[in-house]
């Protein structure tokens, strides 16, 4: 079994901290004050949010403007998060994590729209060892949400050395876009109401289970170990 667990929202709330560090990166390097208004953010991919702004702003958005603004954001977080942390892990996920890792038979891993440095600086500063993740499927990953699944399921073969059906993984997010993902690659959902969207919402875009949060441990458990339907 793969359990992937969204960043933001999902383990934990960071004051918006990256949205102010991609904003400084923005500033530096393109001299532009980016209209964040004007760009969906909540669970899409830093890629694509970058993109977006690039569109709005009329900046470069090829390959070396991208590696160029990922160093540039990375520099900013860091510097941002050392002077105030203010990541904070979710209600219950620090249990939450504990109990999948330890559960027989299971991986855990991430799927988010960050890229690997930040999303796991972020992980870090909630006082979660990113480590415990051993498959990943990060923000620039591939071109949408969607692919990223396929990218995780692939790198649990590579990692296992045998593929992972994918009715036994497991998505735990909190937003639409995870819902839409997980559902588009044939695996489940717990949708989790800490983010932007309350359970009504994740209920009506199909959650197969939404929750206020993640502290019932026990039961969240013992949902992930049902086999699938």
């Amino acid at each position: 079994m793969l359990v992937l667990f969204d960043i933001d929202g999902t383990l934990l709330l960071s004051l918006s901290a990256g949205i102010h560090a991609m904003g400084a990166a923005i500033r530096e390097l393109h001299g532009a004050e980016p209209d964040f208004a004007r760009v969906e953010v909540h669970g899409r991919l830093d890629t694509l949010i970058w993109r977006d702004l690039g569109r709005i702003h009329g900046f470069d958005t090829g390959d070396a403007a991208h590696a160029r603004f990922k160093a540039c954001y990375t520099g900013h977080l860091e510097r941002r998060l050392a002077e105030r942390n203010t990541v904070e892990p979710m209600p219950g996920a620090h249990a939450l994590v504990d109990a999948v890792c330890t559960m027989p038979g299971v991986t855990a891993g991430l799927l988010t729209g960050n890229y690997e440095r930040t999303g796991r600086l972020k992980v870090r500063h909630a006082g979660i060892d990113p480590d415990r993740f051993t498959v990943n499927a990060w923000g620039d990953d591939g071109p949408d949400r969607r692919s990223l699944v396929p990218v995780a399921m692939g790198r649990y073969r590579d990692r296992h050395g045998r593929p992972v059906d994918a009715r036994d993984v497991t998505i735990i997010g909190d937003t639409p876009h995870d819902v839409d993902c997980a559902h588009a690659a044939g695996a489940r959902v717990i949708a989790v109401a800490t983010g932007k969207f309350g359970i009504a919402a994740l209920r009506g875009a199909g959650a197969d289970l939404a929750v206020a949060a993640l502290r019932d441990t026990d039961a969240l458990v013992r949902w992930l170990a049902r086999p699938a339907e």
